[in-house]
């Protein structure tokens, strides 16, 4: 079961609940911001979150994390390229906001590894690396549910942005063509900043097919 979540800091952010609804645990990805809101929607359902996953480290997307990780005693994961930006708030951009922000406390995931529930080995999420809006973005796949979770990689109108620190125009190009756009036709793509869209429509919208 995916929940989407939006959020309100300096900027409207969409945050994901990845639950599996048999034993009502899973996953936070991309805690923006509003760290109260976000442990309210978790209490009022009863779930139990295992780990806090970042698609990538700008501060739109991390605002909650560290007080999420220690109300939740649920690590957070990053990919190792983007660990610089959990501690460096002109990396992650929150300097600018004049609200500096830092994850002082994370670990790291890998590219390739799977994320397994403790409490059902079944459900899981797939780490593909896909660098190019930061050098340590990521895609969260799940076959299962048929969704990938973007972060700023995609959006339902075209490429994220390169022109933040450590972005890379091409890196970005690369990554959705032959690591996002190859994923299964009928996989929703759930973005930070826009609305659902199926790797067949955004295919379309890119390339033409």
């Amino acid at each position: 079961m995916v929940k989407e979540l939006q959020v309100q800091g300096v900027f409207a952010e969409n945050c994901y609940f990845y639950i599996d609804e048999h034993t009502r645990s899973g996953f936070l990805i991309d805690p923006g911001a509003q760290a109260g809101l976000i442990y309210d929607v978790i209490r009022r359902n009863d779930w139990h979150i295992e780990k806090i996953l970042l698609t990538h480290g700008h501060f739109d997307h991390l605002g909650a994390a560290e007080q999420l990780r220690e109300a939740l005693v649920a690590p957070v994961y990053v990919y190792p390229s983007d660990a610089p930006y959990l501690t460096d708030p002109y990396l992650n951009l929150s300097g600018s906001s004049g609200q500096p922000v830092t994850v002082p406390h994370y670990e790291e995931f890998s590219d390739g590894e799977v994320i397994r529930l403790k409490a059902n080995s079944e459900y899981y999420l797939k780490v593909i690396h896909t660098p190019g809006h930061t050098p340590g973005s990521v895609t969260l796949w799940s076959p299962s549910e048929k969704v990938a979770f973007v972060g700023d990689t995609l959006y339902e109108h075209g490429p994220g942005l390169t022109h933040f620190p450590g972005g890379n125009r091409q890196e970005l190009e690369r990554s959705i063509v032959d690591k996002i756009l190859t994923l299964p036709e009928d996989t929703v793509l759930l973005s930070g900043h826009s609305s659902p869209i199926t790797v067949a429509e955004e295919r379309r919208i890119l390339l033409g097919r």
